[in-house]
């Protein structure tokens, strides 16, 4: 995908994005079916951030005003939950704080959006397991269940000892990524979506296959979440480590591909006929991958690059809604939930957000939501705890 085709398509993601913004109004999106048109989740469900988060990148993106007034109430909104009787609060604080609140502070200065982020690093941090080492996943009764999905979330921990200066959270975050390192990421690349441990003596007790296939397949959202998230901690971090094990999980991502590049809902099936992609998962995948080539040596780099790309032009050329101006989402064909037969072969609002992020970051945007900011963009301490 060339420079040129790079700002062509964010220009037709700003026509998309200003009308999802009139089509929206007030409701907070998850899953669009068939008909195209979004749902209503409450705002405490964990997909809540990605909206304003989607509006926050399209502002750094293009500098517009009307996505940064769009996107400025979201933290807020979902900041209430903190107070109010609700049990969807869970691991993912990091998924609804991180697009809103936390690179709110970033673009802006806001000293509230600090303030919030802060509030979420302590609630996640909170679900820590010391005997474990891991962030507990979910809420209910499953105290010693972890998923690879909650790489995406110790960001948060890591921006808060930067935002601080107080190292706790930092120590948190690395304990469950060397957790996760050691347990959700397979020899192969592939990766497990749930593990579980023994939550008094933290002893492993094995792998749960969660929203893949079978405990021993490959659902493909959880792999791009393991690419994305160890590059992520790579970024926050400098450990090699990490680096390795996002190429090695890219590695897998790209070789197991269909011929156009974008998965069904799980890389291990006794036979795709008849099976839903998942379109989200290469939104994310590819995002994840320009974040590896921005890490890797110059000779790496193309590697990565013309995988993401490639995803890209798939993904805009047989998944996008260009031609379809009352569709509300940006991508077709996104599977959140297989097995649980929930909103399978539709449009995801974390699929069109990652999408609009990698798109942003082929144009030249510097914020990170996910990883860390450069220097010169980095927020200085404007809260203590």
């Amino acid at each position: 995908m060339s420079e040129w085709n790079a700002a062509e398509l964010l220009a037709r993601l700003e026509r998309k994005v200003d009308r999802m913004i009139a089509q929206f109004g007030d409701r907070c999106p998850h899953f669009a079916g068939k008909d195209g048109i979004y749902d209503d989740m409450g705002t405490d469900w964990w997909t809540s951030g990605f909206w304003g988060g989607l509006l926050w990148v399209m502002y750094g993106a293009t500098g517009e005003a009307r996505y940064r007034e769009a996107a400025w109430h979201w933290d807020e909104t979902i900041e209430r939950w903190f107070v109010l009787p609700t049990d969807q609060l869970n691991h993912d604080v990091g998924f609804q704080f991180l697009p809103t609140a936390v690179i709110k502070h970033t673009a802006t200065g806001d000293a509230d959006g600090c303030r919030r982020g802060l509030a979420a690093a302590n609630f996640l941090a909170g679900r820590f397991n010391p005997a474990g080492g891991f962030i507990r996943a979910w809420n209910g009764d499953k105290y010693g269940w972890a998923i690879v999905d909650c790489m995406m979330n110790i960001p948060l921990l890591f921006w808060a000892t930067q935002i601080t200066g107080d190292p706790r959270y930092k120590h948190i975050a690395l304990l469950h990524a060397d957790t996760s390192l050691r347990y959700s990421v397979r020899d192969d690349g592939s990766v497990n979506h749930i593990v579980s441990f023994d939550p008094e003596s933290g002893e492993y007790l094995g792998s749960i296959g969660g929203q893949g296939n079978a405990p021993d397949s490959a659902w493909s959202r959880g792999t791009a979440w393991g690419l994305y998230g160890f590059a992520a901690a790579y970024g926050w971090t400098g450990d090699v480590k990490y680096l390795n094990a996002a190429k090695r999980i890219a590695h897998f991502f790209v070789a197991a591909l269909p011929d156009d590049l974008v998965p069904y809902w799980d890389f291990r099936l006794d036979t795709a006929e008849g099976e839903p992609r998942d379109s989200s998962a290469a939104a994310i995948a590819a995002s994840g991958l320009l974040d590896i080539a921005s890490s890797v040596p110059p000779a790496e780099r193309g590697i990565y690059l013309d995988s993401a790309t490639r995803i890209l032009a798939s993904l805009t050329a047989n998944y996008g809604t260009w031609d379809r101006p009352e569709h509300e989402g940006i991508l077709i064909a996104a599977t959140g939930h297989k097995p649980g037969n929930g909103c399978i072969d539709g449009s995801l609002v974390y699929g069109d957000y990652f999408y609009v992020e990698a798109v942003a970051k082929l144009n030249g945007w510097r914020h990170r939501v996910f990883g860390p900011q450069p220097d010169a963009l980095a927020p200085k301490p404007a809260v203590s705890v």
